[in-house]
């Protein structure tokens, strides 16, 4: 049984998660994604990086965790999301990262696929597949690819995570978060031009400094610092069974601050990916309890 008070850092991490989805947004719509991304991660690493150890693993493993979970994560989502992915969504398509991993798991880690692993994984993908066919005005198939793209790159991190073991999460993190910002700079150079971004330095104003802010500090540091505590206490089964409550908050978050309304179809698709994450989560108690009785 988790303690009030953790079960309230739960509940902190989750909103924090969730609202982020619509803090990019807002980020996005006064700087570029490639720039928005070397700017979190800059501000996550630097000071940080000189108060925290760092991990005690080999620089290949760190820059493998910052080139897929960081880098790569949010090359894709952030693109994604300028391109036309809506911010709830994006909160939702992206928890397809669980089921990337189990399939990553089982063609490079040796690891079997349970039977609710497949029933949920029929089930998300189902939902996936309803949600892409309405597009629209609604949300871009390329920003969908492209979010789809950036929950693969998660689940690769994820599989790095694995190889990690028990490393500091935090330490982790802050160090990794040396990797992306070179390279985000760069991509921003490529394909965003030292003009635009002149133009969007020059013209930040208070709603761009806060998203970046709110990246670097609550997502990042302060989201990533209490899932590390809650893990360092419970079972990793349970402070996981919490993060399906972040595409909940992302689409109320989005509904209400954004104005974004999902179609019928895709509260359809949105339901169908919800309950294959839930089946994936909570299926083999379900199974084990049946046999018992």
């Amino acid at each position: 049984m988790m303690a009030p008070k953790d079960l309230l850092l739960a509940l902190v991490v989750i909103l924090a998660w969730g609202v982020n989805f619509v803090v990019i947004k807002v980020g996005l719509h006064g700087m570029p994604p490639m720039l928005l991304g070397a700017l979190r991660f800059t501000l996550a690493a630097v000071p940080a990086v000189f108060f925290v150890r760092r991990p005690q693993i080999s620089w290949r493993l760190l820059v493998l965790y910052g080139a897929t979970i960081q880098l790569g994560q949010f090359v894709f989502l952030f693109t994604g999301m300028y391109v036309g992915m809506p911010a709830g969504l994006a909160s939702l398509v992206l928890q397809s990262q669980a089921f990337f991993t189990l399939v990553f798991a089982m063609l490079f880690l040796g690891e079997r696929l349970r039977v609710q692993n497949l029933v949920g994984l029929a089930i998300a993908a189902g939902g996936l597949v309803v949600i892409a066919a309405q597009g629209g005005r609604a949300m871009t198939l390329a920003g969908f690819l492209l979010t789809i793209c950036s929950a693969a790159m998660w689940a690769v991190g994820n599989i790095v995570t694995k190889k990690v073991g028990k490393a500091n999460l935090v330490s982790l993190v802050v160090w990794a978060s040396l990797v992306p910002p070179v390279p985000f700079f760069l991509l921003s150079l490529w394909f965003e031009g030292p003009r635009r971004i002149a133009t969007a330095l020059a013209g930040l104003d208070g709603a761009s400094i806060f998203a970046v802010v709110y990246l670097a500090f609550v997502a990042t540091l302060l989201g990533y610092g209490l899932w590390s505590r809650l893990l360092s206490r419970y079972p990793a089964a349970q402070v996981a069974q919490f993060s399906l409550l972040v595409p909940i908050v992302g689409l109320a978050s989005s509904a209400l601050l954004l104005d974004e309304h999902l179609t019928q179809s895709q509260l359809i698709g949105a339901a169908l990916v919800m309950g294959g994450l839930a089946v994936n989560v909570f299926g083999g108690k379900l199974l084990s309890r049946f046999a018992a009785s």
